[in-house]
C-alpha cells in the first residue's frame, strides 16, 4: 500500500540518494585506486612532442627536401623558382606564431628544387664537390650533436645571445654582398665572398651554421622536458632542414674556393 505520509516519502528519498551516492562514490574510488596503481600517462597520451615526433617530422620534411633536389637536378632551369620560392616560404614559417605542416613541406620542396640546381651547377665545374659537401654536412652535424649531448657546449643565455648577434651580422654581409653580385662592383661573380675574404666568410658561415644546430637541439630538448604541444616537433623539424641547408650551402662554396678555381 501506497504511503501518503510526506515526511516518510522525503525520508526514503534522501536515505535512496544516500545509498546511491554512496555506490558512486565507491565506483568513483575503486577507479582513482586503478589510475594510481596504473602507469602514468605518457606523453603520447597527453598531446606533448617526444623525441620520435622530432624524428618522424624531420625525416618527412627531409625526405620531401630530397625528392625536391632530385628534380631540381635534372630540371636545373627551375633553380631561380625553387630558391626564391623556398626563401619567401621560409621567411612565412620563421615569422608565423603556430606552425603550419603545409607551409613547412612547401618550403622544403621548393628549396629542394632550387638546391638540386645549384648542386647540378657546381658539379658541373668541379667534379665530386656535392658527394664532399654532403660528407662534410653529415660530419658537422655529427660533431655538433656530440659537443651537445656531450656538455662540451653548453646553451647559457649568453651563447644564445652570441650566436644570434653572429647571424644577424653575417645576414647582413650577405645583403651587401649579395648587391655587390648583382650590380658587378667587383671583377669576381661572387662578390666579396671570393679569394680569402671568401675563405674567411665561409668558415664563419659554417661554424655559424654549426652553433645554430646546437640551439635547435636545445629547443628540442627543452620542448620535450617541459611538455610543450606535440605540434611543435613541426617547428623542430623546420629549424634543423634550414640549418642543414644553410651549412651544405656554405660548404659548397667553400670547398669551391678551396679548389683553387674560383
Amino acid at each position: 500500500m501506497e504511503s501518503r505520509n510526506p515526511v516518510f516519502a522525503r525520508t526514503a528519498g534522501m536515505t535512496g540518494g544516500r545509498a546511491a551516492s554512496a555506490g558512486v562514490d565507491a565506483a568513483s574510488i575503486q577507479q582513482l585506486e586503478q589510475a594510481y596503481a596504473g602507469p602514468p600517462a605518457g606523453p603520447v597520451e597527453t598531446g606533448r612532442m617526444t623525441y620520435n615526433d622530432v624524428i618522424v617530422r624531420t625525416s618527412m620534411t627531409f625526405g620531401v627536401l630530397l625528392v625536391g633536389a632530385v628534380i631540381g637536378w635534372f630540371t636545373p632551369q627551375l633553380f631561380w623558382i625553387g630558391f626564391i620560392g623556398g626563401l619567401v616560404l621560409g621567411l612565412v614559417n620563421a615569422f608565423k606564431r603556430e606552425p603550419s605542416p603545409p607551409l613547412i613541406i612547401a618550403y622544403a620542396a621548393f628549396m629542394g628544387v632550387g638546391l638540386g640546381g645549384i648542386s647540378l651547377m657546381f658539379q658541373a665545374q668541379w667534379e665530386g664537390i656535392v658527394q664532399q659537401a654532403i660528407l662534410g654536412t653529415f660530419a658537422v652535424f655529427g660533431a655538433a650533436l656530440f659537443a651537445y649531448r656531450s656538455g662540451r657546449i653548453r646553451v647559457t643565455p649568453k651563447f644564445r645571445r652570441m650566436v644570434i648577434i653572429g647571424m644577424m651580422g653575417y645576414l647582413a654581409f650577405s645583403v651587401v654582398n649579395l648587391f655587390i653580385m648583382l650590380f658587378g662592383v667587383t671583377d669576381s661573380a661572387w662578390g666579396l665572398r671570393s679569394g680569402w675574404l671568401g675563405i674567411a666568410a665561409g668558415l664563419i658561415g659554417v661554424a655559424l651554421a654549426a652553433f645554430s644546430l646546437v640551439l635547435d637541439f636545445d629547443f628540442i630538448d627543452k620542448g620535450v622536458s617541459n611538455g610543450v604541444p606535440e605540434k611543435y616537433a613541426w617547428t623542430a623539424a623546420f629549424g634543423l632542414v634550414v640549418t642543414l641547408v644553410w651549412l651544405y650551402l656554405e660548404l659548397l662554396r667553400l670547398i669551391a674556393i678551396f679548389s683553387g678555381q674560383d
